[in-house]
């Protein structure tokens, strides 16, 4: 071995695996490589770390660059490291070390590998070991990339939830509660919105709370596979790897791709003119995939919708949807009345938010935006950084102070779910007593745009099922959105809301509207209160339970059924429908009764307060006073 003086450069590297795999910190990597020049008696010039850097090609490690610079300097002459492979793990790599180390007479000696480069069999053993290190590597890697192929093919995606998505079990599920805004933004942008134009709506409507939607956010969302249920991993590296059908997709393939081709147009003169009523909601009969649309404009300008799917080569036109969604189509227009009415929504955040829980939320909000000043003051954040995440939580405070004003507002008129029942039995009246000024007042699906019939369908309905019979597409069955129509599920169970349901009367078969049991003194007080309006009528009638017929009791030639309603609580009492008869009653009003308030507009602007206490409840109606409350309260407010 050369007997010049050895000026020595520590060389000390240390990654975060393999600080938690084998405990190289860089301290304990100083101690042992000054021992270790102690003993040789090597003169120490320099120490060179680097931190949380890894051995591979292409990394940079500014303080083995700056290593390097002193050995050409002459300042150090040998390189003393614990390992080889804190030097480095590449072949390549380390053959050009080699060359760089002869041509500027340096050396290299590790400690734990025992070898040094002053000699041919030293630089020999150098190589086999680092051929070994290498394969490791390299195998290594092989089974990392087996293992995360395996892991995302069932959905285990080494990413931050994108938006629409949640983590459970690790593995990434559709999050119902920001699906739809996924949805939107590529509908918008499938319809001819650009993508400042669309985050330009998102900061206005405050969607999420937020108003820093970004045009940059929006073309991420948009170019983003894994919402057609794609993933590719390292797409920014050369080799990206592509998987196909990892997750479920929240929009489908063509959508998609529909959307790619749109980049190609000008998004800010381009227009759609053709909207798909049920795009996003169907599915595949045979593979489950979101269906694509298409349409066909004929030369007298009508426009013929289809839906298709690519890979199983189906297509069908969307009259078989409409065909067998007309029967939902007028519950559908009256549900939404009804979901529309202000006090509804009250109702609900009253029961699923009481005035305690918001409350507490708010004081939550409050405590983090103090610890977001606090870390702000502590510099964690950046000024830019501090301003949005404050905003955020301020936005959320906001929110829950409107929704606790509101909640006051509701405690302090007593709304109730009778107002409900009570609404809906009104606006029946008047639309057979009323029919006139009710289709004035009354929008139904033959006067929505098409856009407006989309949005509805869009509202309510999670998606629609589709089957095959023979070669001919039928509808299977129609989901109606949980998180929309669970509470008026809740308040039909209760007793609280109606359903149409076909019914015998007599020897005619028709339909009747029908709601639940409710306790005597609820139905009582029901209504005393519609006679405040209108001279409604009582009676009974029996249903014959194996033949599904009614028999009633009174002649009903010129009646109108208002609606019926069991007198018990046959779920419970009779679960397994063995007993013989029910007892219903019925309320009803006859040809000749008219409207009895002296303004047409009480009848659909106002329902009777159920603190008037001057009408009692009996068969016959009773000459009253009135009291009422508007059934649009609070919207000059909101206004």
């Amino acid at each position: 071995m050369n007997e010049e003086k050895k000026q020595c450069g520590l060389y000390l590297r240390v990654s975060t695996e393999d600080q938690a795999r084998e405990g190289f910190s860089l301290p304990e990597q100083r101690e042992r490589l000054e021992s270790f020049c102690k003993f040789k008696g090597y003169e120490i010039i320099d120490y060179y770390e680097d931190a949380g850097i890894s051995a591979k090609t292409g990394n940079h490690r500014p303080e083995f660059e700056r290593l390097k610079a002193d050995i050409k300097a002459k300042k150090i002459n040998t390189i003393v490291a614990l390992k080889l492979d804190r030097i480095t793990r590449s072949i390549y790599d380390w053959e050009n070390l080699m060359t760089f180390l002869d041509e500027n007479d340096a050396y290299l000696d590790c400690v734990n590998d025992e070898i040094n480069t002053t000699s041919a069999n030293g630089k020999m053993i150098s190589r086999l070991l680092m051929s070994v290190s290498q394969n490791e590597i390299e195998r290594t890697s092989e089974r990392t990339k087996i293992g995360l192929a395996g892991a995302i093919k069932q959905g285990h995606i080494p990413h931050v939830a994108p938006l629409g998505y949640k983590r459970e079990d690790k593995k990434l599920v559709i999050d119902y509660s920001t699906k739809d805004i996924v949805i939107r933004i590529f509908d918008l942008y499938y319809n001819g919105y650009s993508y400042q134009k669309i985050s330009n709506l998102f900061n206005e409507e405050e969607v999420l709370g937020k108003n820093n939607w970004r045009d940059s956010t929006i073309m991420g969302i948009l170019e983003n596979e894994i919402y057609k249920g794609d993933f590719v991993h390292g797409k920014k590296t050369k080799h990206p790897t592509y998987y196909e059908d990892v997750v479920e997709p929240i929009i489908s393939k063509e959508m998609w791709a529909d959307c790619q081709v749109q980049k190609k147009k000008n998004s800010r003169s381009y227009k759609r003119t053709l909207t798909y009523l049920y795009l996003q909601k169907l599915k595949c009969p045979k593979c489950g995939r979101v269906l694509g649309g298409k349409a066909t404009t004929k030369k007298n300008g009508n426009a013929y919708f289809y839906y298709y799917c690519n890979d199983c080569k189906i297509e069908f036109k969307e009259k078989v949807i409409n065909d067998y969604f007309n029967q939902f189509i007028s519950e559908l227009v009256e549900y939404d009345s009804v979901v529309n009415q202000f006090f509804l929504p009250m109702i609900k955040q009253k029961f699923d938010e009481p005035k305690e829980q918001l409350e507490k939320e708010i004081n939550e909000q409050k405590v983090k935006l103090e610890r977001i000043k606090k870390a702000y003051i502590n510099g964690a954040f950046e000024v830019q950084e501090y301003k949005e995440e404050k905003k955020i939580v301020e936005n959320a405070i906001s929110e829950l102070q409107n929704k606790l004003e509101t909640t006051d507002c509701t405690e302090e008129l007593k709304f109730t779910p009778k107002d409900i029942l009570l609404k809906r039995d009104i606006d029946f009246i008047n639309k057979v007593k009323l029919d006139k000024e009710y289709q004035a007042r009354t929008k139904m699906w033959k006067d929505y745009t098409r856009q407006e019939q989309a949005d509805l369908i869009m509202k309510y309905v999670d998606d629609i099922e589709l089957a095959l019979v023979g070669k001919e597409v039928v509808v299977k069955q129609i989901n109606f959105r949980e998180s929309i129509c669970k509470p008026c599920q809740e308040l039909y169970d209760d007793g609280y809301i109606d359903t149409t349901k076909p019914m015998i009367l007599g020897n005619v078969l028709g339909s009747v509207r029908f709601s639940n049991y409710l306790p005597e003194e609820e139905v009582g007080e029901t209504i005393m209160r519609l006679r405040q309006y209108y001279d409604v009528h009582y009676t009974e009638a029996t249903y014959y339970v194996n033949k599904q017929m009614f028999y009633f009791n009174f002649a009903g030639d010129n009646s109108a059924i208002v609606r019926v309603f069991p007198l018990e609580d046959y779920y419970k009492l009779d679960p397994d429908n063995k007993m013989e008869t029910y007892r219903f009653g019925i309320i009803y009003i006859n040809e000749e009764d008219k409207f009895q308030m002296q303004e047409i507009d009480t009848a659909f602007d106002y329902i009777p307060d159920e603190t008037n206490d001057s009408v009692i409840y009996m068969k016959e109606p009773t000459p009253i006073s009135v009291g009422v409350k508007p059934v649009k309260f609070c919207e000059e407010k909101a206004e």
